[in-house]
């Protein structure tokens, strides 16, 4: 059970996630969590370093949909002005917003990477279709609501299994 919400990949920030490399392996394209993956959860904008980070995916041709769990307010304020396509209310970790994703993107799976902050939403949703997964830190823990804090608890608990069946190793944690 536990073993669905392993990342393929663990990275700070999706600064360090080698965009060449993947490329390179056949993805096309992203798939990623808004709050407190590419912002923290309050942050209305992106950052001047997001913007390039935007431009160098594209750049390397990779399609790239935001998919949140957030109201349309929310997703809409930051991804409209940036020109990015979204899904809000997404209910991750139901299959249908990471399918609509794709279907909107003209990709497969195999050609698919989930980015997000969260083991129990987006690295759960995407390996359950096989997508390859990238889990970064949470920029803004204090930002976060209810809910996701009770995910947080959650993964603790998830980790420390995983990491009595060897699944899980601090060694790959990032810095």
């Amino acid at each position: 059970m536990f073993e669905r919400l392993v990342p393929k990949l663990r990275v700070n920030t999706v600064f360090d996630i080698a965009l060449e490399e993947l490329y390179a392996l056949g993805y096309r394209g992203i798939i990623t969590d808004l709050d407190n993956t590419l912002v923290g959860a309050k942050a209305p904008l992106a950052t001047p370093e997001l913007l390039l980070w935007f431009t160098k995916v594209k750049e390397l041709g990779f399609k790239l949909i935001i998919v949140s769990n957030n109201n349309m307010e929310r997703v809409s304020r930051f991804a409209t002005p940036l020109n990015i396509e979204f899904v809000h209310q997404a209910r991750k970790p139901s299959n249908t917003p990471f399918l609509k994703a794709m279907k909107q993107m003209g990709l497969t799976p195999e050609q698919t990477i989930v980015v997000g902050d969260q083991m129990l939403t987006d690295v759960y949703g995407g390996n359950r279709l096989g997508l390859y997964t990238v889990l970064v830190l949470p920029i803004s823990v204090k930002d976060e609501g209810i809910g996701t804090r009770f995910n947080r608890r959650v993964e603790r608990i998830a980790t420390t299994r995983l990491r009595k069946q060897g699944l899980w190793h601090e060694e790959d944690k990032p810095e």
